[in-house]
């Protein structure tokens, strides 16, 4: 297995070498011979254990194992004891998920401050199997039956190509020893009841069925590059992205036959998870929206806008003193004293100093918000009505923000000037103010 091994890792993950590893190690088979292999090859590594506390004596008694295996053997180690039980319970989570966030979020903040490069875990061919049989009784497209990715970020799975037999065999040729966590005895979590009720039953049908289930992974993982190729070439027919926007074009869209599938290729990395509502958005009324945590999806007219979601509140409030020149946040603003006046876009605006008065105030816009808006001798008008006529979206209504001198709007930015900042002949001093 250790041939096997090494030119496994130089196949397919060339880019370990002369890099600083961690090793995650329990204490169990699979990452006990995981670590004898490493240290027959010539890499730099330390150990990574976790204590999650939740089989009392047994879970210090894994890690006492480990901490004198790795004196023994000369290698550094870093331990940690979490409180797995009260963390889950503080954010609803089960056990498992619990244990999870807490060992890859430790996992992270070592890799960081101790300047390693990558994260290598055990987990291997049987693990694969299991992962897929759970995402398949849950229900679950292409991305959930291809298993466990060998990488994923700094997370990298060396060992996923091997089966436990082949990991046990190993071990005890090379008199490798292991602790036995007694919870995997139990069926009381589902992966559990998988590996000892159903996949004996598998591989007693097919002796190789691990090997077909291998082969059969290999091809749906080849069907995931051509939907991700497919559904890249049809993207950039469909989307036009603008500033942090998405917007895609609907009538392109309903041309696909199986347009559902791209929204759900495209949509997924942002955190959806009602796909009916974002679906029916298709063919729903414009103004409808639909959120995941972090963003959200507007129908407007015929376009689906895929927006972040603003951390600002609507109500914030920034001002900008007379001596400030340039400001950087919200907006990126520049005022400066110009001779003459030289309109060339809606970026910009030519206002006379002696009629504003400082500090000038930058907020969002509110319903009931009036101006006089540029050119309509000196007539009001709602900022929603102007809106409107301008044919805005939701999205970018919110978008628009406003300059204000003493309750009064100087600048829809980026739209209109208001009428009563305007240059005149009695002007003596000149304010361009311009949107970077």
């Amino acid at each position: 297995m250790l041939s096997k091994f090494q030119n496994h890792l130089a196949v397919r993950f060339p880019f370990l070498e002369d890099k600083k590893l961690f090793l995650a190690v329990s204490g169990g088979l699979d990452s006990m011979v995981l670590l004898h292999l490493f240290q027959q090859l010539p890499f730099e590594i330390a150990v990574l254990h976790c204590n999650f506390q939740l089989r009392g004596v047994e879970s210090f008694g894994d890690q006492d194992f480990i901490q004198k295996y790795c004196d023994e053997n000369d290698i550094s180690i870093f331990s940690t004891q979490f409180d797995t039980e009260a963390f889950a319970k503080d954010y609803k989570l089960s056990t498992q998920v619990a244990a999870r966030e807490l060992r890859y979020n430790w996992f992270y903040e070592l890799l960081e401050k101790q300047n390693f490069d990558y994260i290598l875990t055990a987990h291997h061919a049987d693990d694969n199997l299991e992962t897929f049989i759970i995402n398949l009784t849950r229900g679950t497209g292409l991305d959930g039956l291809i298993g466990i990715p060998e990488q994923n970020d700094k997370i990298v799975r060396p060992l996923l190509p091997f089966s436990r037999a082949e990991i046990l065999d190993y071990a005890q040729q090379n008199n490798i020893s292991w602790r036995e966590d007694s919870s995997n005895a139990s069926n009381k979590y589902l992966r559990n009841k998988i590996r000892h009720d159903l996949v004996p039953i598998l591989k007693e049908i097919n002796p190789n069925f691990l090997n077909a289930f291998q082969k059969t992974q290999g091809y749906l993982q080849e069907s995931q590059e051509m939907v991700e190729d497919a559904s890249i070439m049809i993207y950039q027919q469909v989307a036009k992205e603008e500033g942090e926007d998405i917007h895609f074009d609907l009538n392109q869209l309903r041309k696909l036959p199986n347009y559902k599938s791209y929204l759900y290729q495209w949509l997924n990395e942002f955190g959806f998870v009602a796909w009916n509502d974002i679906y029916d958005l298709v063919e729903g009324q414009s103004g409808k929206q639909v959120f995941s945590a972090d963003f959200r999806l507007l129908k407007n007219r015929d376009t689906l806008i895929l927006s972040p979601i603003s951390e600002l509140e609507e109500n914030e409030v920034f001002e900008i003193r007379a001596e400030e020149k340039d400001v950087n946040f919200p907006l990126k603003l520049r005022l400066c004293q110009v001779d003459d006046i030289t309109i060339d876009s809606n970026k910009a605006i030519f206002v006379d100093a002696e009629k504003i008065r400082f500090p000038l105030i930058l907020r969002k816009w509110k319903e009931g918000d009036v101006f006089h808006p540029f050119g309509m001798n000196g007539k009001s008008k709602k900022l929603s009505k102007l809106f409107k006529d301008e044919k805005l979206s939701l999205i970018e209504k919110e978008k628009i923000w406003i300059l204000c001198s003493d309750n009064q709007i100087v600048w829809v930015i980026g739209i209109r000037q208001d009428e009563r900042f305007k240059i005149e002949n009695t002007t003596n001093e000149i304010i361009k103010i311009e949107l970077l």
